[in-house]
């Protein structure tokens, strides 16, 4: 009894040690700026590779709409589409403005490179890292 219960304890801290911020560092940093003032992001330009992931947070969370603006839908469904762009990103599911996809297209596929705690904790952070944080 107390293995199977030192078993579940290990197996649950696995779980929940997964930090979406450490996943971003890791993988995301290289090209995503965590956080950049618009004006200094056009003072920039030539040198990003990507949009800061200030402005990828936003514009995702802008344009998911949902009726009932319920936080809690809105931060799922902003998950969803997150984990989902990772493995699959394509110019036609992409919400940035059309200016940052000519400049920067595509991130490249992440596909089977995360797994799908890693997507869950990376998508969660870039939800709440941002919140109440605007591009401007």
């Amino acid at each position: 009894m107390v293995k199977t219960l030192l078993t579940l304890l290990v197996a649950s801290a696995a779980l929940f040690a997964t930090d979406g911020y450490e996943i971003y560092k890791k993988n995301c940093m290289s090209c995503h700026v965590e956080i950049m003032k618009k004006s200094d992001a056009l003072a920039n330009l030539q040198t990003l590779k990507a949009p800061p992931m200030v402005e990828v947070s936003g514009r995702i969370k802008e344009n998911i709409i949902i009726k009932d603006d319920d936080d809690d839908v809105h931060r799922h469904i902003f998950i969803l589409f997150v984990k989902d762009y990772i493995e699959n990103p394509q110019i036609e599911y992409s919400m940035c403005n059309p200016g940052a996809i000519e400049k920067f297209g595509t991130m490249p596929k992440l596909k089977n490179k995360l797994s799908a705690q890693e997507k869950e904790a990376v998508a969660e952070w870039l939800y709440d890292r941002y919140e109440d944080v605007v591009f401007e």
